[in-house]
């Protein structure tokens, strides 16, 4: 079997795109629109049998799933979110669509865990007041913050990055509560059916849940009411689960005590308000931003797309 002809819609680390270039006879789109280089290279003649495509590409909505060339068998998401991807339109095709679950959960709950700690010692504040140079020395009441021994963890979505953000939280000697869609067997953590019961409970709140009609809009003026002023909220998810003039308000008037967020809404365009708060950590979509959890990406690009070609549909991750 020939190796498969994929075209890439994203540009990649150069190790990852040296595993694709072993595996594949790989084409990188260049600067511009990647469909419509797809589109060029139909017409030139190419056949290709599947294309990589991730978050920060344009979005494969239904239309663009219609004009796709008609040797593609397979989308392989670069990533384990889908919601750039109309997965109904890709099955009216006969398209198999894959991702990559599993490999970015020790990245994304470090992640989860540096937001925590530096929106509990107030870290935006005190990296301003170095880089403005007018620290003027220690003083007993300097930017006091949080201690997160024995307080409440409360997580909004207990999936595998959130009970490995669980198990990070439990060595700092925090308590864990959740809510989620189903119970998870554990004897250290507190079950909480009502999403907005956690969120009155919860010393720290993280966002931890996928996109979905149900999960949404979550933190918004209604939910926020039931917060404690000294609440933090870390969302490590996805940025529409943020009504953001919601949490812009909440922040402004002290209603919480402060956010860290590393997804937004419409990124990589931000809520204006969000700049000038200084009780918000903000970080540029950096959850799964390590080489490990890159690699581990690639090789399960690398992995699906050979299983599909072979057969072997139970290996491929398909959505």
């Amino acid at each position: 079997m020939k190796d498969p002809a994929v075209f890439c819609c994203l540009p990649l680390p150069d190790p990852v795109e040296a595993q694709f270039r072993t595996a594949f006879r790989l084409i990188m789109a260049e600067a511009g629109n990647a469909l419509d280089q797809l589109a060029q290279l139909h017409a030139a003649g190419e056949r290709l049998d599947a294309i990589v495509t991730g978050l920060g590409c344009s979005p494969l909505d239904a239309a663009a799933i219609r004009a796709l060339p008609p040797s593609l068998r397979m989308i392989a998401s670069y990533s384990v979110g889908t919601d750039h991807i109309d997965l109904d339109a890709a099955r009216e095709r006969g398209l198999a669509v894959s991702n990559t679950p599993g490999t970015l959960i020790n990245a994304v709950a470090d992640a989860a865990m540096f937001l925590i700690l530096g929106a509990a010692r107030r870290a935006t504040e005190s990296i301003d007041l170095i880089r403005s140079r007018t620290w003027t020395g220690w003083t007993p009441h300097q930017l006091l913050g949080v201690e997160l021994a024995g307080r409440t963890l409360g997580i909004y979505g207990m999936g595998e990055i959130g009970g490995a953000v669980a198990r990070r939280a439990r060595a700092f000697g925090m308590h864990i509560a959740y809510t989620n869609r189903l119970l998870v067997e554990t004897s250290d953590a507190c079950f909480v059916p009502d999403p907005l019961d956690l969120m009155a409970r919860a010393d720290i709140l993280l966002l931890a849940a996928p996109s979905t009609p149900h999960t949404r809009g979550f933190v918004n003026a209604v939910s926020l009411a039931r917060a404690k002023p000294s609440m933090l909220l870390v969302n490590i998810a996805r940025g529409d689960l943020v009504v953001d003039a919601d949490l812009i308000a909440a922040l402004d008037s002290g209603r919480i005590q402060g956010a860290a967020l590393d997804v937004f809404a419409g990124e990589p365009d931000i809520a204006p308000g969000y700049f000038d708060l200084p009780n918000l950590l903000m970080t540029p979509h950096i959850g799964s931003s390590t080489l490990e959890a890159r690699m581990a990406m690639g090789a399960s690009v690398i992995g699906s797309i050979r299983a599909f070609r072979a057969g072997k549909a139970d290996s491929c991750r398909l959505v």
